[in-house]
């Protein structure tokens, strides 16, 4: 697969379902990660058309989630990248590390690494990331980041119900 990004302990590259699935279904299985990224676990098949549904933003807006996949490794530890589909507020950067790859610093490490595409690449002014109300661990790693609180919003009409914020930044 091409790899679009290299960081210090991370390639961000295009999504290989053959050897990314695995990892995703059990992020999408992840009650404590799903409540914050559409609420409801999903099943093998479920994730599997969730995939099919990242991967197919890439043909439609020629961007979208990268896999982060771990150097030393090999493993597949989350998803990062620029991403807007239709109904959303804004052009996100948006991130799901696996919850067995948590406080590793990958959220932070690939957040910096797909904020600077979306700037660099894509030609972005601003980003923004939109963040689940209750969701701590997120609303630090942006203000990390760089970016802070810009306004709240009540869900995403077909996408998720629930108070959410729009946390953003502009291009430096």
């Amino acid at each position: 697969m091409k790899t679009i990004i290299e960081t210090e302990r991370l390639i961000l590259r295009e999504i290989d379902p053959e050897h990314d699935f695995e990892g995703w279904a059990e992020v999408c299985a992840d009650a404590h990660t799903m409540r914050y990224i559409g609420g409801d676990v999903l099943s093998r098949p479920q994730a599997w058309r969730n995939m099919a549904a990242i991967m197919g933003h890439w043909q439609i807006r020629g961007y979208g989630f990268f896999s982060l996949i771990e150097k030393a490794t090999g493993k597949w530890v989350g998803r990062a990248g620029p991403w807007n589909p239709e109904g959303w507020p804004q052009p996100e950067v948006g991130w799901t590390i696996h919850p067995a790859h948590t406080r590793k610093g990958y959220g932070a490490e690939a957040g910096r690494a797909s904020i600077d595409y979306a700037f660099d690449v894509l030609g972005w002014d601003e980003v923004a990331h939109v963040i689940a109300d209750g969701n701590v661990a997120s609303m630090a790693l942006a203000e990390k980041l760089g970016s802070r609180r810009l306004k709240e919003i009540d869900g995403i009409p077909g996408v998720f119900e629930g108070k959410a914020y729009i946390y953003g930044q502009d291009r430096p």
